[in-house]
């Protein structure tokens, strides 16, 4: 079946994995199979002040709804876009006298939508929401405890006036948003701002190396495939990230997803041996790379807790002695020195130590580069960081070299007119007239950059924070 804009794909049943969708024609790189807007969604509750709750970009200014005083928009136009979907909010939020959490907000504007339209197919939709997986029958004591909690604020917040939904219907709809929620990014796609339902992209499959990514762009998400992709091929994204041994990825999809993974690097563990790798040259004891592993975890835990209170130079400290004590052991795709190594070069970035935080950007970099897909986001994202820390450490020609390589990538994954790979192309412009005059007279081009820094504040690296990259889909923890 195909319908309208949705012409590039059609539904049908994936082997062993329910429903899929599938290429109606060929595909390359770079290519949106696909763009859709949200069915429902709403901002995060830690961030409903600063960001607009139509477009979901971080605003310093932000209107804010004279009615409720709960939404805030950029605009008049955001709010006036905003209205058909703020409408029974804005007045349940009155009546309630209190704002619920994101969840219930989202459940809400489901059940209001489906009131106006239909439970069934709506224009542009594959799928009718409440025909999403739900997995309720799943749920284990805790998600069901916190289920019947949140049906009982629904049932509190909704309106007397509106459609009264069945307690079955209710629990289905708040078991869809747990296991479809996409997570939805700021305009630069760096931080995590709202969660919102996408009943097609609900329906592509999990694979950990899989053919398409996605992107949430200007409003709307993108499904965008990240190589060749035959007609007739199912289409399909990762629901987490890859860098984890395949064992640990199948648990994480049976504990969130409730499925078990039967994609090829699951099932033949492709890559397990980089992501375990030890030197070879001696090659360690099974004794000592036990030790180095539980040594490096412990280290993992401490280094969180001074995160988390801010303890930054202490951060490193842990860091330096923790891959110091893995270099004989551990390999440099080995798990534990990545995270090692991703953690000290992103403190000391934003401690300004550019020179140290450079040597071990490239290490990760190095890493990375023989684990992920070459046309991983997250890949691009890391070797933009480490471009970003090398050109700040004066090291121009990996800089240059780095964002070049990124850009690439983002090319694929972000496409040209998304604000992350404007701003790349940006700063692939600036490094390479930097290295130009590098090459044409390096003592010079020192002096020029010494000035222009000394002129200019250096832009300073996001303040290091415990929050992952945005993952694809929300999961409440």
């Amino acid at each position: 079946m195909t319908i309208g804009g949705m012409e590039n794909v059609e539904v049908f049943t994936s082997e062993g994995r329910g429903r899929g969708l599938k290429a109606t024609k060929e595909f390359w790189a770079a290519d949106v199979i696909f763009a859709e807007r949200a069915y429902s969604a709403v901002v995060f509750d830690s961030l409903v002040n600063v960001v607009c709750h139509t477009c979901f970009k971080r605003q310093e200014k932000l209107h804010r709804c004279g009615q409720c005083k709960f939404a805030h928009y950029c605009d008049r136009t955001c709010q006036k876009d905003a209205w058909l979907n703020h409408k029974n909010e804005c007045s349940a939020i009155k009546r309630h006298g209190k704002v619920p959490n994101e969840n219930i907000r989202l459940a809400a504007r489901v059940m209001w939508r489906v009131e106006r339209e239909g439970g069934g197919l709506t224009e542009g939709c594959l799928v009718p929401v409440d025909d999403l997986q739900s997995h309720v029958e799943h749920f284990g004591e805790e998600a069901l405890k916190e289920l019947r909690g949140d049906v009982d604020t629904f049932l509190q917040y909704w309106p007397p006036q509106s459609q009264q939904f069945s307690m079955q219907y209710i629990s289905r709809i708040f078991g869809v948003i747990n296991c479809n929620g996409f997570t939805l990014s700021d305009q630069r796609g760096l931080q995590a701002v709202g969660v919102g339902i996408f009943p097609n992209l609900g329906l592509v499959n999990h694979d950990c190396w899989p053919n398409c990514t996605v992107i949430f762009n200007n409003g709307k998400i993108e499904l965008r495939a990240l190589g060749k992709i035959s007609e007739g091929e199912e289409l399909t994204v990762s629901y987490i990230d890859f860098l984890n041994v395949s064992e640990e990825r199948k648990k994480q999809l049976k504990k969130q997803y409730y499925f078990d993974c039967t994609c090829e690097h699951c099932q033949k563990g492709l890559k397990d041996d980089l992501f375990l790798g030890v030197k070879d040259d001696p090659k360690p004891s099974q004794e000592v790379v036990k030790e180095m592993i539980q040594f490096s975890k412990d280290t993992l835990e401490k280094i969180d807790k001074a995160r988390s209170e801010g303890l930054y130079h202490e951060v490193v400290k842990l860091c330096r002695e923790c891959l110091q004590k893995q270099e004989p052991v551990l390999a440099d795709t080995n798990l534990y020195t990545l995270w090692m190594l991703s953690t000290v070069s992103e403190v000391l970035s934003y401690l300004q130590a550019f020179e140290e935080a450079s040597h071990y950007a490239r290490r990760m970099v190095d890493g990375y580069m023989k684990l992920y897909h070459p046309n991983n986001a997250q890949l691009g994202m890391a070797i933009m960081r480490a471009g970003l820390t090398n050109w700040h450490a004066g090291n121009i020609e990996v800089g240059h070299s780095m964002i070049c390589k990124a850009y690439a990538i983002l090319l694929v994954t972000h496409g040209p007119s998304h604000p992350i790979t404007k701003d790349l192309e940006a700063m692939r412009m600036q490094t390479e007239m930097e290295l130009r005059m590098f090459r044409q007279n390096e003592f010079m081009y020192h002096k020029m950059r010494e000035a222009a820094l000394n002129n200019q504040p250096m832009q300073v690296m996001a303040e290091p924070s415990n929050e992952p990259a945005p993952a694809l889909f929300h999961k409440k923890q």
